[in-house]
């Protein structure tokens, strides 16, 4: 992350995920970066002395709040990671046609994909250093593309992902009012190898199913060639602009 400068200060959430973790030792190894603050359900032993692991509760607003509070008190953050998300669970399953809609596994999906991100924007953009480029990404998804959906199904999965690009498509523009330097974005990482996406991983081409390190270093690289103007967006981890 060379656009970004040095003594960067780093938070990562959903940091016990395929793909947060990956994040988080990523950043514990580069030189540049001094301090990584780690939230997720259930933290995890630090993988450096510059690692801090803290709980947190995507579902819990004052969880959010708490932690904003928590890490503001070691100055402005330079790049915020909210990989958390949820595809499936022994609740929730990807529908395949409308008729298998349920309210509740809808109301599910919109709070872990949509509302618990956008909570966390509302808490941390404020925290973003206002000096230099700084960063939130959000990990988003392809079929969260409205125009590029060309196969339905997935309903809930579809609409909560397209409802978290709208609120980062909000979140980047009230940003710019206030904080020049920084960059709100959305990040689709293609198909990993994680859990998430375990019952669909025989369908994907090997080519095509990354590991969350493969994953990881090329969102690094999208993240290091942002620039304001990029702020709203949605880039696949190519580089390349998704379409809303």
């Amino acid at each position: 992350m060379k656009s970004m400068g040095r003594k960067l200060s780093v938070a990562v959430f959903g940091a016990s995920g395929g793909i947060g973790q990956c994040f988080v030792t990523a950043f514990a190894e580069d030189e540049a970066v001094r301090a990584v603050h780690a939230f997720s359900r259930s933290p995890e032993k630090n993988v450096s002395p510059a690692v801090s692991s803290h709980p947190f509760d995507l579902l819990d607003e004052s969880s959010i709040e708490h932690a904003a509070e928590l890490v503001s008190r070691s100055g402005p953050l330079h790049l915020v990671i909210v990989a958390t998300g949820l595809l499936q669970d022994g609740d929730t399953t990807p529908e395949k046609r409308a008729h298998d809609l349920s309210p509740s596994a809808m109301e599910r999906l919109f709070r872990i994909n949509a509302i618990g991100p956008a909570l966390i924007a509302k808490h941390f953009l404020t925290l973003l250093d206002r000096e230099r480029k700084s960063v939130f990404a959000a990990l988003s998804a392809r079929v969260g593309s409205i125009e590029d959906n060309q196969l339905g199904g997935w309903h809930s999965y579809r609409a909560s992902k397209a409802a978290l690009n709208m609120f980062v498509k909000n979140h980047a523009i009230e940003l710019a009012y206030r904080n020049t330097n920084a960059v709100c974005v959305a990040l689709h990482p293609g198909t990993v190898a994680t859990s998430l996406s375990e019952p669909f991983q025989r369908n994907v081409p090997a080519e095509k199913l990354f590991t969350p390190d493969h994953a990881v270093a090329q969102m690094l690289t999208v993240i290091d060639s942002l620039t304001p103007a990029d702020s709203g967006g949605l880039f696949a981890w190519d580089g390349q602009r998704i379409p809303y």
